[in-house]
């Protein structure tokens, strides 16, 4: 499953160390390249030769390794290792990076970006999926300062396997083990397929919010943060594609790597869209777009006066239908539903009167503004309510659905016709 893949295999200093020479073992077993990078600490558990044994690679253990050091890695990966910074070469030249076991200091370290060591430095310094299997004591497991870490790590995109259940070194029995050789095989050859997932796909997300000028200095708008739309843009890039992000008004900065369009209005953002959207092989409208802006902006700022202040409103063009309207085939095309009651039916309805394939439906009080979301994914005979995630899980969610939907309609596309008689 992993034959041409270098997986970076992190080892930090738990007891569980010793079975992370089974998973480097799986690994290579797979036809993945694997290099293992130690802390100190989890050097006093195994010995570096004995991961060199397994691996076929150097261990790095430290900041100052030999620049000397050959890796047997895969072409696309070899050419990434220019023998100037090991830690960030390997970075760069990882598919995956999988840390097992992550200890909760270890995983302190990497929510505030600190980065003392090799194993540390090159998880700060890598692209690649991040799968993390913690393993520790019971009540460190329960602390609530590691259960705010896991969030963190969560919404930042890393993958987190176990710990699973039983039997721990300390003679107490619970949460903490690490998780299995199975499950820990599973999630890093999937993140390994997910990272290739969209490549060469074009996607455009829509995120943040308009703003309609009432005059100068004040806008109509809304509280939508642009969390949610700039996950997803992040999430796609991971993933391989080529990102175009058409934002409005956003709480959060755009992603790196993808190409961002800012906007303003609604009317400016349904011209960014329907420029990008045109070429894209997805489209995900995730913006919250103002329904309605202001007949006539005033020239100057609108006096404070004694009485009330009347509003002549007149309807924004609807982008999400109008995208609808013009895709073209075999172009996915994904819309977002922000309902209170009756939502379910209300966002059934939209799918099928803005043409849409998926319609993601949310509550205000799931999600917006926040570093959750508790969504529904609703199609036209089907609905999948997701529990509360974080933005960037369900991002992930979402993407896997759409590769699901360009499958099915490539499948129905090459299904030969019946010929008539």
């Amino acid at each position: 499953m992993l034959r041409g893949r270098t997986v970076v295999v992190g080892v930090s200093g738990g007891i569980a160390a010793y079975k992370a020479c089974e998973l480097v073992r799986w690994l290579k077993a797979e036809g993945a390249s694997v290099v293992v990078v130690m802390t100190q600490a989890a050097t006093e558990f195994v010995g570096p030769l004995t991961f060199e044994t397994l691996s076929g690679n150097p261990v790095v253990r430290g900041l100052w390794g030999s620049q000397r050091a050959t890796f047997d890695l895969p072409q696309h990966s070899a050419r990434k290792v220019r023998g100037n910074v090991e830690h960030v070469d390997l970075a760069e030249a990882a598919d995956v990076v999988v840390i097992a076991p992550a200890t909760a200091d270890l995983m302190a370290r990497l929510v505030h970006g600190e980065a003392p060591d090799a194993l540390t430095a090159l998880a700060l310094a890598s692209r690649a999926p991040l799968v993390i299997c913690p393993a520790m004591d019971l009540e460190m497991w329960r602390h609530a300062s590691t259960r705010e870490n896991v969030n963190v790590l969560r919404a930042r995109g890393a993958i987190l396997v176990g710990p699973e259940s039983g039997p721990l070194a300390s003679g107490l029995e619970g949460a903490g083990r690490l998780a299995s050789l199975e499950a820990i095989g599973a999630a890093v050859a999937g993140a390994a397929q997910r990272r290739v997932s969209m490549e060469g796909l074009r996607v455009v997300v829509g995120a943040g919010r308009t703003e309609e000028p009432l005059d100068p200095v004040r806008v109509l708008t809304n509280r939508s943060s642009g969390k949610m739309g700039s996950a997803l843009a992040a999430a796609a890039r991971d993933r391989g594609a080529a990102v175009t992000l058409v934002a409005g008004a956003m709480s959060v900065e755009p992603p790196l790597g993808v190409t961002w369009v800012p906007v303003g209005t609604a009317r400016d953002m349904e011209t960014a869209m329907g420029l990008h959207g045109g070429r894209a092989d997805v489209i995900v409208m995730a913006a919250a777009v103002a329904d309605y802006r202001p007949a006539r902006a005033r020239a100057g700022k609108i006096a404070r006066g004694s009485g009330a202040l009347t509003l002549e409103l007149e309807p924004n063009p609807d982008i999400l239908a109008g995208l609808g309207a013009r895709r073209r085939a075999g172009q996915v095309l994904v819309g977002f539903a922000l309902e209170t009651a009756p939502g379910l039916a209300r966002a059934r309805q939209k799918l099928r009167a803005k043409g849409v394939d998926l319609m993601v439906l949310n509550h205000p009080k799931d999600g917006l503004g926040g570093e959750t979301n508790r969504v529904t994914l609703v199609e036209a005979s089907r609905g999948r309510k997701l529990p509360e995630l974080s933005k960037r899980e369900v991002a992930e969610i979402i993407l896997d659905r759409v590769l699901e939907l360009r499958r099915t309609s490539r499948r129905a596309q090459a299904r030969p016709r019946a010929k008539k008689r």
